[in-house]
């Protein structure tokens, strides 16, 4: 059974990441930040914004209400780290690694775990 739920879960997050292959999780128009514009023109930096903004709305909106403050604090914390990479992609990219791992990690023992499936 907790098979089943964790494949539904990736669907439904595969399914999110296809509908948006191409944009960003934020307004590419209004991007700033050298992070931010970079993100918006390496297509591999892009899909990753988008699966990683995808699986942080699931995970908070999952998460009982105690610890969504804690997981946008993280969040914030995170972005103010992926932002000091400035326009290096490799940096960039690693931020997105290490942030992902973590809310996949916090969506199957957290979430998926308890869930009423």
């Amino acid at each position: 059974m907790r098979q089943k739920v964790i494949y539904s879960a990736t669907l439904l997050v595969s399914s999110l990441l296809m509908s948006n292959t191409h944009a960003a999780s934020f307004s590419c128009k209004a991007a700033k930040l050298k992070a931010e514009q970079k993100i918006c023109y390496t297509l591999v930096l892009n899909d990753a914004d988008v699966r990683l903004a995808t699986t942080y709305q699931i995970v908070l909106h999952a998460l009982p209400m105690g610890g969504r403050d804690a997981e946008k604090d993280q969040q914030f914390k995170w972005l103010k780290q992926r932002n000091a990479c400035g326009s290096n992609t490799q940096c960039i990219q690693r931020a997105y690694q290490q942030r992902q791992q973590q809310l996949d990690l916090l969506l199957q023992e957290r979430v998926l775990s308890h869930g009423p499936f």
